[in-house]
């Protein structure tokens, strides 16, 4: 090539063409249906919200019902705390948990108060003693658990990707019991304090909402739970129901026929405080149970070269997780959040494969595939220098 001059500077030549930065696919979201409460029912709850609320207002005035609810949300909210320990090996969707609490709070309520008034027309007011022991020990009980029951299995039909077993059912009967507790109370405490004053809406909050703040959740919880088997099993939901229902009204019987006949202090130690340890421990060993099958799911994954035995153990027991979230921790950036995201998604996956197995649930397999993804990609982040 000729130039021009000795100064002339040759032709800048074509450097290589540059490509786009690869952009990473979209994760895929798993399906809301069956995974949230719909919209037409909260609808519902509202509608029912202002009828309760006008009741309460109409029959104890505003000052006593606000004082009743302000009262009522301290045994709520240690009911809550506490029911969130219990669903954090798997948590519930925020929408059906909500949609519980509210259930319990204003539909189950409102069903109850609907029944009582309709067998006071029909039998006019009674009070005799005979009419206050049916109404204490046997229709509060049966009522008011089957308002609540009909809310677990609600929640059942309408989450039915997100009902997995023994201890999801144990959450969302939990739920509804602390709801129906929280808007009783309010009832009670506001009763309490117009009759009696200050004294008298004192004993009452030390027994309602010290001594048995759980007394309606532990009910309500045992229709949960038989719910839970029946799905665990992939047995048909109807015949468990009904017998969660016996039980958790047998259950509330007891709990108030021991007001009523005999010595409640004496049966609370001796009966109920065990009762209450007994329901502990059962938790205790339902959580181990979900342990032990996340462990397994996840280790068929491992066979086929999906994760290792370590990431197994790590993902699938209550101390690999905490090894896990502090190795997290501890890397640039604290990846903690990553590493948060990778055991749920991979807990997922693990419940999606236990509903294939099951038969339960026909779009199961694309619930795996799904989460599969998720996990994997939450790991790649993880693990990415």
């Amino acid at each position: 090539m000729i130039y021009p001059s000795p100064l002339a500077q040759p032709e800048h030549g074509a450097g290589a063409p540059i490509s786009p930065a690869p952009v990473a696919p979209p994760l895929p979201v798993p399906a809301r249906k069956g995974r949230s409460a719909p919209l037409w029912g909260f609808g519902i709850l509202i509608v029912l919200l202002i009828a309760l609320a006008a009741y309460l207002l109409t029959f104890l005035g505003t000052a006593a019902s606000v004082i009743g609810m302000v009262l009522a949300l301290i045994p709520l909210t240690g009911v809550l705390l506490t029911v969130r320990l219990v669903d954090r090996w798997e948590p519930e969707p925020r929408s059906l948990t909500v949609f519980a609490v509210a259930w319990g709070a204003i539909a189950a309520v409102a069903l109850a108060l609907l029944v009582d008034a309709l067998i006071t027309l029909a039998i006019g007011v009674d009070a005799s003693p005979v009419r206050e022991t049916f109404s204490t020990v046997i229709q509060a009980p049966l009522v008011e658990e089957l308002a609540k029951g009909l809310g677990v299995l609600l929640i059942l039909v309408i989450g039915r990707r997100a009902f997995d077993g023994p201890v999801d059912g144990v959450v969302y009967g939990a739920l509804v019991g602390a709801g129906f507790a929280f808007t009783e109370n309010i009832l009670y405490f506001a009763t309490s304090l117009i009759e009696g004053g200050v004294t008298d809406v004192t004993m009452t909050f030390f027994m309602r909402g010290i001594m048995s703040p759980f007394a309606h959740a532990m009910f309500t919880a045992v229709t949960g739970f038989l719910l839970g088997r029946a799905v665990r099993q992939g047995r048909t939901a109807g015949g468990y129901w009904l017998a969660g229902i016996a039980g958790a009204t047998i259950l509330h019987a007891f709990w108030n026929g021991s007001a009523m006949f005999a010595d409640f202090f004496l049966l609370y130690f001796t009966l109920q405080v065990p009762l209450f340890i007994c329901f502990i421990v059962g938790i205790i060993l339902l959580r181990r149970e979900e342990a032990r099958l996340t462990r397994d799911r996840l280790g068929e994954y491992a066979v086929a070269g999906w994760f290792t035995p370590t990431e197994v153990q790590m993902l699938a027991t209550p101390r690999g997780r905490r090894q896990g979230m502090t190795w997290a921790r501890s890397l640039p950036g604290d990846r903690s959040g990553l590493m948060r995201r990778f055991i749920a998604e991979a807990t997922s996956l693990a419940a999606a494969r236990q509903r294939a197995l099951s038969g339960r649930d026909l779009q199961a397999a694309d619930d795996e595939r799904v989460y599969l993804a998720r996990a994997t990609a939450a790991r790649a982040q993880l693990m990415a220098r």
